[in-house]
């Protein structure tokens, strides 16, 4: 059984071969992510685990729905289409997010444990849920999750 590659390096391999490929696109997307890796390497003072990629990874993918979303109502449909292959492109090296139906049902089962009542306990349920759920979960989703059932 041969080592699990990881995702930095599935980013180096992917690079050479969108170099070879004179992919423009892949290849510039691929260069943003491995160099927001290296500045929270840096950042960090060493090697980031896979979460920590991860992390990277969703923080660019963030920054390019956030884009989208404001191009979206300026209507500059020439641009969108461009942060839309982007995000495209990073989307394949995230892992897979938890639905909205899997993140109420993670978000229900911390309120029980920490016996949560409403909005006042938020922070505690956010907190322990996070953490719980680092890197499957949109954090926005999360917090969208846990308002509707402590103010429900």
């Amino acid at each position: 059984m041969e080592p699990r590659v990881s995702l930095k390096q599935r980013l180096q391999e992917n690079l050479k071969e969108a170099l070879r490929a004179r992919d423009e696109r892949r290849k510039s997307v691929i260069r943003m992510a491995l160099a927001a890796i290296v500045n929270a390497e840096v950042e960090h003072g060493g090697e980031l685990d896979e979460a920590g990629v991860a992390a990277v990874l969703q923080k660019q993918a963030r920054r390019r729905r956030d884009t989208i979303a404001e191009l979206q109502q300026a209507n500059r449909p020439e641009l969108l289409a461009e942060e839309e292959t982007e995000l495209a492109i990073l989307e394949e090296y995230l892992p897979q997010l938890l639905s909205r139906e899997e993140t109420t049902g993670e978000a229900r089962q911390v309120i029980a444990e920490v016996g949560a009542t409403g909005m006042g306990q938020m922070g505690l349920v956010m907190h322990q849920l996070m953490s719980k759920l680092k890197g499957r979960a949109d954090g926005r989703v999360v917090n969208e999750v846990v308002r509707e059932l402590l103010s429900g």
